[in-house]
Order: C-alpha cells, then sequence, then structure tokens
C-alpha cells in the first residue's frame, strides 16, 4: 500500500465473479477495457482492491483464467482474508487475530453437522475462518434463525451470510467484506493515507455489507442479483451514494466512475485516433497503454494497413533507440518497425488481446521517463507474458522511445512503446 506518497485519489473495491469478470463473456470485452482505463489513469494514484467471496486458492486460480490485474489488496473469502502486494501476497496477521476472537472452527463444524439439509462445499472453499455450505432457501432460513444461539451458547459468536440462493457462510462475527473493508478504511486512516474517495462494486447478497461501509460511493452492476437489489429496495434506495448501473459487470463499473465523477471514465479502448499518440496532456502511463492497443489492432488488422503510420513511429523513436527481446535478441527500433508491415493482419482469426499490469513510471532526468509494466498476450487461448521497462525522452515537444528491455519465462512480443 506504500507505493505512492500520500493518500490514494481514488480505492476501488470490487467483487470478482459477476461483477468485474463476466462468465457471459468469452471475449472478456468490458475487463479489457477496464484494465486499459486504470492502468492508464488510475494505477499511479488509486487502490484497486478485490473483495471476493473466493478463498484465496481459487482466487488465484480465477488469475489464471481471465485477464485480471494485480490488485494492490485482495480480501477474499467473504472478508476472513486480507493480503497485501498483489503478487507478494502478504497476509494481514492483526486481521487475523481479531477474528481469532469467539471463533472455535471445530464448535462450528460440530454443530452444523446436526443439519443435514446442509451440504458442505469443496474443501477449497474451506478456510480457517470460513465454513461454507450449499443450501436452498428455505432451509437456509429456518437453520439462521437457530443456529447462531446453539453457537453463542458454546462461546462460538459467529455471522452468518447467504447469496444467491444457495452460497451459505460461516464467518467469526467480525468478519464479511463489509467489516474487512472498515477495517482497512480505518488502517488507511491511521498511516494517514485514507483514501479521498472509496467506490464499492457488487452484484450479490454477500456484497451489501459493502454498500452499508459509512461514506462510499457504492455501484450494483445491471445484472444483480435479486437478494442484492431487495437489499437496496429495504435499505438504499434514497441514498444518491448508491447507484443501479445500467451496463453489466466492468462497464457498471465504468459507468459509476463517471456518474460520480470520480475520474476518467473514457477507457483508451473506447477511443482511436488516426493521428496516434498526439495526446495535449504529458501521461506517460496513458501514453504506454495507447501504443500497446495500436498494435494490438494492426496485428488483429483492425486498423488499415498505412505507411503513413509505420513511418510516424519511425519518427517518434530514435534511430538508435534498441530493443531486448524476451529471448535476448536485441534489435534497432526501426528495423523492427520495418517488420511490422509484414505482420498487419496475422492474428485477426486469433482474438489476440494485449494488456498493461502494474504500470509504474519514474522520472529519470527533467525530460525522461522509464516506464514499467507487465505485458499480457492472450492468442489462441494461450497467455505469454513478459515484464518491460521502457526509455522514453521528451524532445522538442515530442515523446519518444530511446529503447525497451523485456524479461520473461516465454517468448512474447517486443516491448515497444513510441511517440
Amino acid at each position: 500500500m506504500n507505493r505512492f506518497d500520500g493518500p490514494p485519489r481514488l480505492m476501488l473495491v470490487a467483487d470478482l465473479d459477476c461483477t468485474l469478470v463476466d462468465h457471459d463473456d468469452p471475449e472478456n470485452t468490458d475487463l479489457l477495457r477496464f484494465n486499459a482505463l486504470w492502468e492508464a489513469h488510475f494505477r499511479h494514484d488509486s487502490l484497486l482492491v478485490y473483495s471476493t467471496g473466493r478463498s484465496l486458492r481459487s482466487y488465484l486460480n480465477l488469475r489464471k483464467k481471465k485477464p485480471l490485474l494485480t490488485p494492490d489488496i485482495a480480501i477474499t473469502s467473504v472478508g476472513s482474508e486480507i493480503v497485501y502486494g498483489g503478487e507478494s501476497m502478504v497476509s494481514d496477521d492483526v486481521w487475523e487475530a481479531r477474528l481469532n476472537h469467539m471463533w472455535n472452527r471445530d464448535i462450528v463444524v460440530e454443530e452444523t453437522n446436526r443439519f443435514p439439509q446442509l451440504e458442505p462445499q469443496p474443501e477449497k472453499s474451506q478456510e480457517q475462518h470460513k465454513v461454507s455450505f450449499f443450501v436452498g432457501r428455505e432451509h437456509a432460513i429456518e437453520i439462521m434463525k437457530v443456529l447462531p444461539g446453539r453457537l453463542m451458547d458454546r462461546g462460538v459468536d459467529v455471522k452468518l451470510v447467504y447469496s444467491n440462493d444457495y452460497a451459505f457462510d460461516i464467518l467469526p462475527r467480525g468478519a464479511g467484506k463489509g467489516g474487512a473493508l472498515t477495517y482497512l478504511i480505518d488502517k488507511l486512516e491511521s498511516e494517514g493515507k485514507q483514501p479521498s474517495n472509496t467506490l464499492v462494486c457488487g452484484d450479490s447478497g454477500n456484497d451489501a455489507e459493502l454498500f452499508d461501509v459509512p461514506q462510499v460511493y457504492g455501484v450494483m452492476v445491471s445484472n444483480s442479483h435479486e437478494g442484492l437489489l431487495k437489499w437496496h429496495e429495504e435499505n438504499a434506495k434514497d441514498n444518491p451514494n448508491i447507484i443501479l448501473a445500467s451496463e453489466r459487470c466492468a462497464a457498471g463499473m465504468i459507468e459509476a466512475l463517471q456518474r460520480f465523477n470520480l475520474g476518467p471514465s473514457t477507457s483508451p479502448r473506447d477511443v482511436f485516433d488516426t493521428e496516434i499518440f498526439h495526446a495535449e496532456s504529458l501521461n506517460i502511463a496513458h501514453e504506454v497503454v495507447q501504443f500497446y492497443l495500436f498494435y494490438e489492432r494492426w496485428i488483429c488488422g483492425e486498423v488499415e494497413k498505412s505507411d503513413k503510420y509505420l513511418q510516424n513511429l519511425k519518427s517518434l523513436s530514435s534511430p538508435l533507440g534498441v530493443f531486448v527481446h524476451p529471448s535476448g535478441e536485441e534489435k534497432l527500433i526501426h528495423e523492427w518497425i520495418d517488420e511490422m508491415e509484414s505482420l498487419h493482419g496475422d492474428a485477426k482469426e486469433k482474438q489476440f488481446r494485449i494488456w498493461l499490469d502494474r504500470v509504474s513510471t519514474s522520472h529519470i532526468t527533467s525530460d525522461s521517463w522509464l516506464a514499467r509494466f507487465d505485458k499480457h498476450e492472450l492468442s489462441e487461448g494461450k497467455v505469454r507474458s513478459c515484464s518491460t521497462k521502457v526509455l522514453l525522452t521528451y524532445e522538442k515537444n515530442v515523446l519518444k522511445c530511446g529503447g525497451g528491455k523485456a524479461n520473461a519465462d516465454v517468448d512474447a512480443h517486443p516491448p515497444i512503446m513510441v511517440r
């Protein structure tokens, strides 16, 4: 959480399944739109938080299947675990210790065994501070009336979360998505880094607690489940800070950014400038994202095969600039641009997509920057990735690429960005 100085401009807290991730969209169209928007305009000064009912293991498995960005914080297992640092995955020991108060997993398992209607979820969904079952609504309602009292008689204080008419989770009293977010906000405030704004995004019953956290903006995506819509009708229909989006999943999240005026809301994927790379304001992250989107469209044949694009790229790159391919091969940037002509439309039938992750920029001199990011390419269902560095210099009102380097375990296209 300490990768930038001062309070975050925005903390965006998103559920995953059917909120950020649309399982009915195999091409991940809106998720990729969100990715480009976040990396171009928010990554440098905002926090991305995933809040999911999935266990940590299940969440990591989803990241292998979907083009998810690396979050700053992941709240997993319906708020019973908090991990920081994206790839480093450092657990919050203070939060875990807090959840141990009046919690005994063995007693919970013992008491729930008395209810044959409760079908245990797979082992991968069970956690130290979460016991999960499948059960129908009628049985769930009856069990929820008696189970807390039985557990309290044995010194165990719990929270019951029922969602989507089948998922039944038993947690320590202080857990849950709302409890975890409240703890996180308090922690940031104590460190002098409370976000200027917080936006929570969800679609189902276990997200309701997020919208109950004071002073947050909230969006329920248009495909939200009946349980969450009913909660909204009963608890928040007159709250102007909580909206029901007209768009589904990630598109609804982008809609909320615009409606609450929380920052840029036009994804670079929604705009294509035929002149390419002549932004009025100097935003290095945006320029990096914009170039790779152009490269994707070139490879897919989604822009005309015009020599003017290639000549423009040459004019905006150093003749002596060199890139280092993940394989270790070095090549002059201008040579690679010449080779681009033959690649036009090469991935037209391969569902080729590029997304950048963890884009960061640092000032090297008064007129030069170093951009670092992870680049991922999806082609025919396979993902190739590399970590990339690009040196950019501002000369006579033009941003030029001096060279790039990539490191990866697998092959990937060159790490080049020019303007």
